[in-house]
C-alpha cells in the first residue's frame, strides 16, 4: 500500500511551452484521482510522465518510496489504458489479454488464471475465444481494460478511455471502471475531459488549466464550491450563471437597476465598493420562492425555453446578461412583462473579479501550488 506522490512537476517541450507547471500531489492509496480539464491542459502529459514515456524537466514522482521517475517504464509496475483500444487484431480475446504476461515470460499457469479471474470480473468469459473485429466497442473497450487487470498493478492509468465510444456505451462503461475501482481498491489516475466522467467516476477531482492545478476536492466541494471562476465556469452543463457588479451598502449592482443582497455570511469578507462576479448555479435560480429558504427576487425576460423531457432550461435576460435556469417547474411570463426569479442566497458565490477567486476559499489572491493531499 503505497502512496503516490508528486513534489514541483514541471514539464517544459522544445520551444518552451509549458505543459505542467509546479504540480504538487499526495495520491493516497487508494484513490480513484480524476484529471480533468480542457485540451491542453497538461492532464495527459502528467499522466504519460507517471508512466515513464515522458521525463520531466523537474521535480520527482514517488511510489512509497520508490522514485518513479528515474526507473524505466517496463518496471514501474504501472498499467495504462489508452485512448484507442490497440488490440492485436490476429489474436482472440484470451490471446491479447494474456499477451503482456506471455512476453514477460509469465507461467503459464499464472497467465490462464489471471485472464480467467480478469474475464469474470469483465463479464468476458463467453468471449473468449472471439477476435477483435467479432466484437462490439464497448466489448473491445472491456478488453483492453482486461490486458490491464491482468497485470496486476500498483497503479491504473486510464487516459481517456470512452472518448471513442457512444453516448450509450460510455455511461455503461463509466458505471464498469468505477465497480471495477470499487472491486479492486487500486488506486488510479484518470484522465478526461468530460466533466460527467469527472463526477462520476472519481474519488477526488484535480481540475488543471493551462498546466496548472486550479483545486483539488471531492466531485462535491468542486462543484458546490468552486476555487475560482475558472472551476466553476468549466463544471456543470449550463455552466455557471455570472454578472459583473459592485458592492454597494450590503447589496451587489448588476446592471440595470438588478440588486442582489450580499448574503450575511459573506459580508464581512467583501468591502464597500469592491468590484466582484456573482455566481449561481443554473438549479438555483427558481420561478418560486416556496422552494428556496433564503430567496432573494430578480425580474427577467426570458427569451428561449428547452424541453428536456425531464427538465426545462429557460434562457433568462437581466439588462446585458443571459442566464440559464434548469428545473422542472417552468418559468411563466406574461406579455412583455418580466417573469419573477428567484435566487437562492444559500447557493450565492461571490469572486473577485481582478483574481477569479471566490470570496471564502483558502486563498482568494492566487491558485494553490504546495503540495495538497488527495481528500479521502
Amino acid at each position: 500500500m503505497s502512496d503516490l506522490i508528486f513534489t514541483h512537476v514541471r514539464k517544459v517541450f522544445d520551444g518552451g511551452v509549458v505543459a505542467v507547471e509546479d504540480f504538487s500531489l499526495v495520491v493516497p492509496n487508494p484513490r480513484m484521482v480524476v484529471l480533468v480539464g480542457p485540451s491542453g491542459c497538461g492532464k495527459t502529459t502528467l499522466l504519460r510522465m507517471i508512466a515513464g514515456l515522458e521525463t520531466p524537466t523537474s521535480g520527482t514522482i514517488h511510489l512509497g518510496e520508490r522514485r518513479l521517475d528515474t526507473v524505466a517504464p517496463r518496471d514501474r509496475d504501472i498499467a495504462m489504458v489508452f485512448q484507442s483500444y490497440a488490440l492485436y487484431p490476429h489474436m482472440t480475446v484470451a490471446e491479447n489479454l494474456g499477451f503482456g504476461l506471455k512476453i514477460r515470460k509469465t507461467p503459464r499457469a499464472e497467465i490462464e488464471r489471471r485472464v480467467r479471474d480478469a474475464a469474470k470480473t469483465l463479464e468476458l468469459d463467453s468471449l473468449l475465444d472471439r477476435k477483435p473485429a467479432q466484437l462490439s466497442g464497448g466489448q473491445r473497450q472491456r478488453v483492453a481494460l482486461g490486458r490491464a487487470i491482468v497485470r496486476e498493478p500498483r497503479v491504473f492509468l486510464y487516459d481517456e478511455p470512452l472518448s471513442n465510444l457512444d453516448a450509450r456505451l460510455r455511461t455503461e462503461m463509466r458505471a464498469t471502471i468505477r465497480r471495477l475501482y470499487d472491486r479492486l481498491r487500486t488506486t488510479s489516475i484518470y484522465v478526461t475531459h468530460d466533466q460527467v466522467e469527472a463526477m462520476t467516476i472519481g474519488d477526488v477531482l484535480v481540475v488543471m488549466n493551462r498546466g496548472r492545478v486550479h483545486q483539488v476536492g471531492s466531485p462535491e466541494s468542486c462543484y458546490r464550491e468552486p476555487a475560482d471562476t475558472f472551476v466553476a465556469s468549466f463544471l456543470g452543463s449550463p455552466a455557471m450563471n455570472f454578472a459583473d457588479g459592485r458592492v454597494d451598502g450590503g447589496v451587489i449592482a448588476i446592471g440595470d437597476g438588478v440588486q442582489v443582497p450580499v448574503p450575511p455570511s459573506l459580508k464581512p469578507a467583501v468591502r464597500e465598493g469592491a468590484e466582484v462576479r456573482v455566481g449561481f448555479r443554473p438549479e438555483d435560480l427558481h420561478p418560486s420562492a416556496t422552494a428556496v429558504a433564503n430567496p432573494a427576487l430578480v425580474r427577467a425576460g426570458i427569451t428561449l425555453r428547452e424541453p428536456l423531457g425531464h427538465e426545462t432550461l429557460t434562457h433568462l435576460r437581466m439588462g446585458s446578461a443571459e442566464w440559464v435556469a434548469r428545473g422542472t417547474r417552468e418559468f411563466a411570463q406574461e406579455g412583455a412583462d418580466p417573469t419573477p426569479v428567484f435566487l437562492d442566497l444559500d447557493r450565492m458565490h461571490i469572486f473577485w473579479k481582478d483574481s477569479g477567486r471566490r470570496v471564502g476559499s483558502a486563498d482568494e489572491t492566487e491558485p494553490a501550488h504546495g503540495t495538497t493531499e488527495a481528500p479521502a
